[in-house]
């Protein structure tokens, strides 16, 4: 029973690791993926696609191609929410807007160990996987869990206070590639309703 212990406790401390290396060895990364959403009951309720860009510390581009475009931007101060069809904006100051998110975990730096408790799972679909609950209560996500293969981070799985549950594949990962300066940098378009702080 101790030797099953010890082998438990060792693969949580490995996939925290593999956490803690993703966080520390990569300073940027670029990916494409897909995003699937579904209600309490299991029902696909959306699915998107499009491309994922971040630089630590604060910065990403998450780009919704299909099936309507919509743009999130971190510029390392404020987060803006860019709805083409609605020609909305919504800004926030990252420290707010990020807090306990997915976006913290991809996008921060190695104190986003300490807005998080830590929870192996059991592997499953090729991947070893790792719980993080938000520490604070004021957050929309329940849990996230992290999914990773041998090349690194490949799955993205969000459960909602609600019971909804968002699964985000990546693909074509790149890690520390070199990404324009100005794709951390948005500009609201002429006659955009600007929503929130500036």
């Amino acid at each position: 029973m101790l030797a099953a212990a010890l082998t438990v406790a060792t693969a949580q401390a490995a996939t925290l690791d593999r956490l803690r290396a993703f966080v520390r060895d990569t300073q940027t990364a670029r990916a494409q993926f897909t995003q699937t959403v579904s209600d309490q009951a299991g029902r696909v309720t959306q699915t998107a696609s499009g491309e994922f860009l971040l630089e630590r510390p604060g910065r990403f581009r998450w780009i919704v191609a299909k099936p309507y475009k919509q743009l999130l931007v971190g510029d390392g101060t404020r987060v803006w929410v860019y709805d083409e069809d609605l020609n909305q904006v919504i800004v926030r100051r990252l420290s707010e807007a990020l807090g306990a998110t997915p976006a913290a975990l991809l996008a921060g730096n190695q104190d986003v160990e300490r807005a998080f408790t830590w929870k192996d799972l059991p592997a499953a679909d090729g991947l070893d996987w790792l719980s993080a609950t938000p520490v604070s209560k004021e957050t929309t996500f329940a849990e996230i869990r992290l999914g990773f293969d041998a090349k690194g981070l490949a799955a993205l799985d969000l459960l909602d206070a609600f019971g909804q549950k968002s699964v985000v594949r990546f693909t074509a990962f790149e890690r520390n590639p070199k990404l324009a300066p100005d794709a951390f940098r948005f500009t609201p378009p002429p006659g955009a309703d600007v929503v929130g702080e500036k």
